[in-house]
């Protein structure tokens, strides 16, 4: 089963850039397919595979913080490949 989550992470302290930057390059090396924006990163593959990475870096991300969110949606289906048709 495929799945989509869109990622909004927003570690909440001054020095965040860094750790956004650290939880992002993370994801791109996991081999799954990411897509970024301004607002947030696309990862999508397989559930199993997909969680098993989040589950990690998730908590990787959130020790190496004082504090911190994360907003996180997930889709029951790949949309890495959705494009408007309007």
């Amino acid at each position: 089963m495929n799945i989509s989550v869109e990622l909004t992470f927003s570690p909440l302290q001054d020095d965040f850039e860094g750790h956004i930057i650290r939880f992002i390059k993370k994801l791109r090396a996991s081999g799954l397919t990411i897509l970024e924006n301004p607002l947030s990163t696309q990862v999508f593959g397989d559930y199993d595979k997909v969680m098993q990475v989040l589950h990690s870096e998730i908590k990787e991300a959130f020790e190496l913080m004082e504090k911190g969110l994360l907003y996180m949606k997930i889709v029951k289906s790949d949309r890495s490949t959705y494009e408007p048709h309007f």
